[in-house]
């Protein structure tokens, strides 16, 4: 079964297209280093919830939105070997510096997941 890197973060507003620039040029390492797939969105109608919801997971600002992001991968197996490449590579340090992310990466939430329905 397919294996699942999923993402949230919270990324002011003025600063969406600097992070889709960021985005598009690590889905391309991602993607050249093996991933299946490479997918970034941002939040469209997302709700602020009474006790839960992705804007309180990622402690979104009102001047933030929310980004919602997945890789998806073979396996496991490849997962862990495709990441191993993309953390060594210098053009994905290059952009991972705090001076250069748009957003604050202490709020980022991250995981690996796997796969239980695959329609």
């Amino acid at each position: 079964m397919p294996y699942i890197d999923g993402f949230l973060i919270a990324v002011p507003k003025k600063n969406v297209d600097a992070y889709r620039k960021i985005s598009r040029k690590a889905g391309e390492i991602w993607r050249e280093f093996g991933a299946l797939d490479y997918r970034e969105a941002v939040a469209d109608d997302v709700q602020v919830g009474k006790v839960t919801s992705f804007p309180r997971a990622v402690k979104m600002k009102p001047d933030e939105t929310v980004i919602f992001a997945y890789i998806l991968y073979k396996s496991r197996k490849d997962r862990d070997r495709i990441n191993k490449k993309v953390m060594a590579d210098p053009r994905l340090a290059k952009m991972m510096t705090p001076d250069a992310m748009p957003f604050d990466g202490k709020r980022m939430i991250f995981g690996g997941f796997k796969t239980i329905v695959d329609v």
